[in-house]
Parts: structure tokens; C-alpha cells; sequence
């Protein structure tokens, strides 16, 4: 009886032992591929002046929330600089559709005697805090920028610390029309004077795909009733002719139908939004397939770096 129980222990012994021999000198195990997620392109946003024909930008910005297009840095320059700044700081497009179908020049602007301008748009200052949720730029639920014009040195200027209202509200100021704002040791004018996208602004803000906004200014098929609307028109057709600059920068461009609305049409907000609805709408199936294509080769990036980087294991050798 003790010598049968020693037996079967003995026996369990040594194959306890050889399976441990067997586990030893057997090759490592390949390590398990484990499928990482699709590494998501972070989007810009450029936003471009238009006056009044800014409002169209709200109309885009409507389609690409809705449609889950996510938003990781935005600029904007003249009246892309509010929609910009207003996005930025958390505005819901409820609140910003609210906004624009109040805007009346009175509201910015007052008519004054200058050399400088025929106006100011100081009231800014106080209709800017109630259009936006904060007023810093540190305070943003994403990373913003502002561009406006230097016009002592003609070289852009952009703004991405410090307060919003005074580098918005100079990034508006139409030259010959409003007086020039001074701000932080410059004489500052209108954005779009260096450029119709602040698309170079959005450099260095860690985006993988840029989306222009561009209001198209020119091209009425009424004649311009006053010396501002042909300053207007006379601006758009120059930034037009320049428009390869920041076109060639920009992966995709969404170009709202405002041909039809004048510069100070604040009247038409409704009509404004919903050109921008259409325009994003109708690049929507290109922006789907231009953010697949980067995912798509971020990752091959991604696997190749894996492979290369993973150590080789040797296996055992058998005793």
C-alpha cells in the first residue's frame, strides 16, 4: 500500500519536472498585437473677414459641431477674430446665433471727425464681454489666435495671450473707416490688410489639418451705394488676387455663397448662417475623406514605429 502511494508520487514528480523542461526550453511566445486606437488628426480652424458677411462663419461652425467634427485651435482675423474668439471661449452656437441677430453698427461703432477714420469702434469694449464667456486668452477652452495688421511695419501681428477684447477689437478696425487701435506699442488695422486667412497663425499650434473659412466679398451684381462699400469691394478684389498665399496652406477651403449680402447687411443674419450651413454641408464628404486619409497614415506611422522599435527575443537553448 506505501510502497504503491511512493509510486504514483515519484511518477507525479517527474512529470511535474518534465513539463517544467518543456516549459524552459520551449521558444518565447510572440507578443499579442494589440490593436491601438485610430490616432484622431487635430483640426485648425481659420476664419477670415467679411464685416457683416462674418456672420456666415457661425453657420459653418453649426454644421461642424453637429456633424462631430471637433475643433482643436482656432484663429480668425477682422470679423473671423469675434466668431473666433466667441467659439473659443465656450460660446454655444445658440448663444452665438442669439449674438449676431442683435449686431447693428450703433452697437461697435460711432460716426466721429479724424484724421485717422470717419469712425471708432471703442463700444466694442463693452459689447465684446457680452458676446464672449472670457475674456483672456488664457481662459479659452482651446488654443485661439487673433491677427491684425501693424501698420507702421505692415507685418501681421498675432495675438495669443493677454486679453481678447482689445486685439479682437483691432483685428476690426477697417483702415480709412475706423481710427487705427493702439495696443501694446503698435498702430494696429484690420487683419485681413496681411492676409484674407490667418492661416500662418495657426502654425505652431500642434494641428495636423487646416480648414479655411473664406467670405467672398467681390463679384455683386449691384453697384456699391457709398465710398465704404468701394473700399470694401476695392480690399476683396485685392485679396483675391493674393488668395494662392494662403489657399496652397489651407487642406481644405469652405467658401459660403455671401456674394449677394453687402459688407453692413447685419439685417440679414438669418440668410448669413444659413449660406455658411450650406457651404459646410457641402464639404462635409471631402473633409470626412481628407481626415480618413491622415488617420489612415498616422496609422502606418504608428505600426512602422512599433516594428522597428519592439526588442527581439532569443529563444532558449535546449539543454
Amino acid at each position: 500500500m506505501r510502497s504503491n502511494f511512493r509510486g504514483r508520487l515519484a511518477d507525479g514528480l517527474r512529470s511535474a519536472v518534465r513539463a517544467i523542461r518543456r516549459f524552459a526550453n520551449s521558444p518565447p511566445t510572440p507578443h499579442l498585437q494589440v490593436q491601438e486606437p485610430a490616432v484622431r488628426p487635430r483640426i485648425g480652424l481659420a476664419l477670415g473677414g467679411g464685416f457683416a458677411r462674418g456672420i456666415a462663419h457661425v453657420g459653418v461652425l453649426k454644421v461642424l459641431m453637429e456633424s462631430g467634427i471637433p475643433i482643436d485651435a482656432i484663429a480668425g482675423t477682422s470679423a473671423g477674430s469675434i466668431a473666433a474668439a466667441a467659439f473659443a471661449s465656450g460660446c454655444t452656437i445658440k448663444e452665438m446665433i442669439a449674438a449676431v441677430h442683435t449686431l447693428r453698427w450703433h452697437k461697435f461703432a460711432r460716426w466721429t471727425f479724424s484724421r485717422l477714420g470717419f469712425a471708432t469702434n471703442e463700444r466694442m469694449e463693452s459689447l465684446l464681454p457680452q458676446m464672449f464667456r472670457c475674456r483672456t486668452f488664457e481662459q479659452t477652452k482651446i488654443p485661439l489666435a487673433i491677427v491684425a495688421a501693424d501698420l507702421t511695419t505692415g507685418e501681421a501681428v498675432t495675438f495669443r495671450e493677454g486679453s481678447l477684447i482689445q486685439p479682437v477689437r483691432a483685428s476690426c478696425c477697417f483702415p480709412g473707416l475706423f481710427i487705427p487701435v493702439e495696443y501694446r506699442g503698435h498702430r494696429l488695422v484690420d487683419g485681413v490688410i496681411v492676409g484674407a486667412l490667418p492661416v500662418e497663425a495657426l502654425r505652431g499650434m500642434d494641428v495636423d489639418v487646416i480648414i479655411g473659412v473664406h467670405l467672398k466679398g467681390n463679384g455683386s451684381s449691384s453697384p456699391p451705394t457709398n465710398m465704404f462699400q468701394v473700399v470694401s469691394e476695392s480690399f476683396q478684389i485685392i485679396q483675391d488676387r493674393n488668395q494662392s498665399i494662403w489657399r496652397r496652406d489651407c487642406d481644405l477651403v469652405i467658401e459660403p455663397d455671401v456674394l449677394h449680402v453687402r459688407w453692413d447687411d447685419f439685417e440679414r443674419a438669418d440668410e448669413l448662417v444659413a449660406a455658411g450651413e450650406v457651404a459646410a454641408r457641402a464639404a462635409l464628404p471631402a473633409l470626412r475623406h481628407l481626415l480618413e486619409e491622415h488617420e489612415i497614415r498616422a496609422a502606418v506611422v504608428s505600426k512602422k514605429a512599433q516594428s522597428t522599435s519592439t526588442p527581439v527575443l532569443e529563444p532558449h537553448a535546449s539543454s
